[in-house]
């Protein structure tokens, strides 16, 4: 019996050593269980989408790491080290450098280039929920724009008023 109890003392020791020393490993069962027990936690993908992303180019690293998924301080700091990002395809290029681009896309989940409306690059501007690449074109050609609420009519146009909420988050500061 005692052979049994150390046996397993063992095969249990062994097992969480493994796991602390594995940061690769496969964590879902645990997250899982994780989420029951905290309510944002639990909140549904979907719904955390819609909530607002990340300016690239002002947040801080604590906001980088509580709010991207499996993201590191390597990570945070390559970020950093690139601001002020001018465009999307920008922060594409330099961040692909680390990484491949299926999690430079998993990255754009949670973070935007603020989009000037007189500037911005037709990808950059694609940021906008809703907006397609001939809707970017169009707001190209229609510039340069006058003010940023003769910008914001003619994206109106384009997008759902709740997509334009967002847009106006996405806006660079005069």
């Amino acid at each position: 019996m005692l052979l049994k109890l150390i046996v397993c003392s063992a095969l249990l020791s062994f097992i969480l050593l493994v796991t602390a020393c594995n940061p690769g490993a496969d964590n879902r069962q645990t997250n899982a269980s994780n989420a029951a027990a905290s309510p944002a936690a639990s909140t549904p993908v979907a719904t955390r989408s819609s909530k607002a992303k990340l300016n690239i180019n002002t947040a801080a690293p604590a906001d980088f790491l509580r709010d991207i998924p499996n993201l590191g301080n390597r990570m945070v700091h390559e970020f950093e080290e690139y601001r002020p990002y001018k465009s999307i395809q920008q922060f594409r290029k330099e961040i692909g450098k680390y990484v491949d681009q299926n999690q430079v896309a998993e990255y754009e989940k949670y973070i935007f280039v603020p989009i000037d409306e007189n500037q911005s690059d037709a990808p950059t501007l694609q940021q906008i929920p809703g907006l397609d690449a001939n809707e970017a074109q169009q707001l190209i050609a229609g510039r340069p724009y006058a003010s940023r609420a003769a910008f914001l009519q003619k994206l109106e146009e384009k997008v759902s008023a709740d997509d334009l909420a967002i847009a106006k988050t996405y806006l660079a500061q005069p």
